[in-house]
């Protein structure tokens, strides 16, 4: 594929190519001033409001930095779960207004006592701070099948582990994890010492499982954000759900009564994958056919066959010949509602670079992370049909996954993450 151009993507670039050039390349509430409606345009330096109906960090407009973090828990005991995560909760409240993890802070305590807030971030503002926490299955039943707390006939059917795709090559060691928090903010040393601190906190009750570092959004969440880029030079998530699209957030992203437990009520589940970009084999690819992979042109985003990024895509166009504009495997194609029984999810991933892999490559690509009312009935096979028959396949390399039930909102002060799931 990548030393010429397939007779048929040469028929379905032609009529795509025209309108791609004449395009004209078109680039293509603790603390003070919490902002309480999160689809608004985000203030890079202030606070998001903590509690809510939902968590924040899921229709936030997205930060452009990630630390997120999967933990395994080591207690055996509920009452240790549950006081950790009250401990969680209360210094979320905290980290995400602005202040200290702990009430006496990283300098006022006294000398001879290690502090309750490491001090990497004195001095910074909230910087858009959000703090978002799942539950993995193995949480309720463990790789031995225990039930260590006693919530295991509360797991929601939603939370089944996802299947095998082809093509995966999955890292156990940075795949799962019984908890998960989603760090984002403006500022990535404002990430990192949220997580920092939870990680502290959780000593003796948890332990670190897997993180990723993130960098550079690659989906919009809100109408007042531009299409960011991946690392393949394309806009990403142009057809993302969007904190202003009420009425498909509850009909796609939000768990609706009667779905399942009522403890998810109101929250959300959440796919995590790692997905490795060959970026060097990408690189040596002609213009024609990266756009023929993708299904959208380079420069503007539009769809194939179209001029604007936003235009609507044409599934059923042809060509001259009878060829489809939109090439049968194009990423586009065979990601879109119309080819999947109109599931739709609401993205938010993060490019990343971890070095490079020893052999002169960088280790770069995307952290996919995308939230849904029911991945059984959306990401499960949207991702089947991609890893079947998606061109992008000799590209990419999906190296971790996770599945988390993210729950409802912290409504009030005296409220935790998983209380009505703890019983609490």
């Amino acid at each position: 594929m990548t030393s010429g151009i397939s007779r048929r993507r040469m028929l379905a670039i032609g009529g795509a190519g025209v309108a791609g050039a004449t395009a004209a390349g078109v680039a293509g509430a603790w603390g003070r001033g919490a902002i309480d409606d999160r689809s608004a345009a985000p203030d890079t330096r202030g606070a998001v409001a903590f509690f809510g109906q939902h968590q924040a960090g899921i229709t936030t407009p997205a930060q452009d930095r990630l630390h997120f973090v999967a933990f395994d828990v080591t207690t055996e005991r509920r009452a240790d779960l549950v006081d950790l995560l009250r401990e969680w909760t209360r210094a979320a409240a905290r980290l995400t207004a602005g202040r200290d993890a702990g009430p006496v802070g990283a300098v006022a305590g006294p000398p001879e006592a290690p502090p309750d807030d490491t001090g990497e971030a004195l001095d910074l503002p909230p910087s858009g701070l959000t703090l978002t926490v799942g539950f993995g299955p193995s949480l309720f039943r463990d790789a031995s099948g225990r039930d260590r707390f006693g919530i295991a006939e509360r797991r929601p059917a939603a939370l089944a582990d996802l299947p095998p795709f082809p093509r995966d090559a999955l890292d156990p060691a940075i795949s799962g994890g019984d908890l998960c928090v989603q760090a984002c903010a403006h500022d990535p040393q404002v990430a990192v010492h949220a997580i920092r601190n939870l990680a502290r906190l959780g000593f003796g009750a948890v332990s670190l499982r897997w993180s990723q570092l993130g960098f550079g959004r690659t989906s919009s969440t809100s109408r007042s954000q531009a299409t960011p880029r991946n690392l393949f030079g394309f806009k990403d998530g142009t057809a993302n759900l969007k904190a202003e699209d009420g009425a498909a957030l509850r009909a796609h992203l939000w768990v609706q009564p009667g779905d399942g437990p009522d403890w998810m009520t109101g929250g959300t589940y959440l796919v995590t994958r790692k997905i490795r970009m060959t970026i060097e084999t990408w690189d040596r690819t002609s213009l024609a056919e990266q756009e023929a992979v993708i299904g959208r042109a380079k420069g503007s985003g539009a769809p194939l066959g179209r001029r604007g990024e936003f235009d609507p895509v044409d599934l059923a166009a042809t060509g001259a010949e009878g060829e489809p504009v939109m090439p049968e495997d194009a990423h586009v194609r065979l990601a879109h509602p119309d080819t999947n029984g109109g599931a739709r999810l609401l993205r938010r991933g993060y490019n990343f670079v971890d070095g490079s892999d020893g052999l002169g490559r960088l280790d770069a690509g995307l952290f996919f992370m995308a939230y849904q009312r029911d991945p059984r009935r959306q990401f499960v096979p949207i991702q089947a049909r991609l890893a079947r028959n998606d061109a992008l396949n000799e590209y990419v390399r999906h190296v971790s996954s996770g599945l988390f039930a993210c729950p409802p909102g912290v409504r009030t002060r005296d409220d935790f993450w998983g209380r009505r799931l703890l019983g609490e």
